[in-house]
């Protein structure tokens, strides 16, 4: 199979923006290519949840090469709910390595706050099982579930949660594109409001608007994919057989690792989907990088910060980049790109890292992507 490497990356500001959808990803794409030196690209690929209900916007690809003056491309989009944005990422992976094109554009952007939080709520609820929705189940009120089996399955009060939203933001305060930047402290985590018990409207990620662009191309370089992986969990959270760890990521875990032929004790660090504060915990676990139940000490004792064991969310994750879930998995990939050719400014972890890890989740975890970066010699 033919190495892939990202050659460019860009990320707009995210959170309310008065631009529309098509010009996000077109700030986002063309930042890309200029950095290519507009050299021109064969494919393009747009990743977004809900572009036709949220922005009333179709043929979304079409509009973007109409825009970026790709009409020479071949082009699709690519919708896997709020993991769009990865699975564009994986879907251009494939199509580089297999010879068929030679410069991928990949990109992936949201518009919600155009709309009610209510509407997002009940769109965003859209990719849930059908039974779970006609009885009113919503994204807060499943993952507030999931979050309490994580809690009393390891004897942790609700408490325990709190640490991920203020290294978050404590993070998001580096990052120039991130929504909040703003630092919180526990007390203001605990004091936030009630949104869906024991989750507070701190441990939530905001409605935001935002989007991402990497260019893939053949060959081996400091931001080489050395391993892709994705899995599915049943999509009915009451159908799960265990609440508190995410099938969907460790069958994806596993198959990155499996095709990058290394383990995770190669993986300096990670931007890891916590859309809810706990996910990022249960993230943490299931990607291997600690055991069962580790997760909130880590957190706890700062070990995932820039210079712990293993930075988690340089960028300030989604808590504090924002999220608009149609790019949130590629701004992800973006990010550890960023770290891995030292463009990452005052995000950059401590120690220069080889391999980064970039995990995104798909609805209610029922579709989740890992991906991992690095040095073409990293394996």
């Amino acid at each position: 199979m033919t190495p892939v490497q990202i050659t460019a990356a860009a990320v707009g500001r995210f959170g309310r923006r008065p631009e529309s959808l098509v010009d996000l990803l077109a700030e986002a794409g063309g930042l890309a290519l200029e950095r290519l030196g507009r050299r021109p690209v064969d494919l393009v690929i747009v990743g977004n949840m809900a572009a036709s209900v949220l922005g009333e916007t179709e043929n979304l690809t079409s509009r973007i090469a109409d825009r970026l003056g790709l009409d020479g491309a071949a082009g699709l989009r690519v919708e896997a709910a709020s993991a769009s944005g990865a699975a564009a990422l994986h879907a251009g992976v494939w199509a580089i390595a297999g010879g068929g094109y030679r410069r991928a554009l990949i990109l992936a952007g949201e518009k919600m706050t155009d709309q009610p939080t209510a509407e997002v709520a009940r769109v965003l609820g859209r990719s849930l099982a059908s039974p779970e929705i006609r009885v009113g189940a919503t994204m807060p009120a499943l993952a507030a579930i999931v979050t309490q089996r994580y809690l009393d399955k390891f004897g942790l009060d609700d408490r325990a949660i709190d640490p991920v939203s203020v290294a978050a933001r404590a993070a998001a305060r580096h990052n120039p594109n991130a929504q909040f930047q703003t630092p919180v402290s526990a007390e203001e985590v605990a004091a936030s409001r009630p949104v869906a018990l024991p989750l507070h409207l701190l441990h939530c990620s905001a409605v935001s608007d935002g989007a991402a662009a990497v260019v893939l191309e053949p060959g081996v370089g400091p931001a080489t994919v050395l391993g892709v992986g994705q899995g599915f969990d049943t999509l009915a959270v009451t159908e799960r057989d265990d609440l508190t760890t995410f099938r969907a990521t460790r069958v994806a875990a596993q198959r990155a690792y499996e095709m990058a032929g290394m383990t995770r004790k190669s993986v300096d660090f990670a931007e890891l989907h916590d859309a809810f504060a706990p996910f990022a915990m249960i993230d943490l676990e299931d990607v291997g990088l600690c055991g069962p139940g580790e997760a909130p000490a880590w957190f706890a004792q700062g070990w995932t910060g820039a210079t712990g064991r293993c930075p988690v969310n340089p960028s300030g994750g989604l808590l504090g980049r924002g999220h608009p879930v149609g790019a949130s998995g590629l701004a992800q990939v973006v990010e550890v790109t960023r770290q891995l050719v030292g463009e990452a400014g005052a995000m950059s972890i401590a120690k220069p890292p080889r391999v980064g890890l970039a995990q995104s989740i798909g609805g209610l975890a029922a579709h989740n992507f890992v991906t991992l970066l690095g040095r073409g010699d990293a394996g």
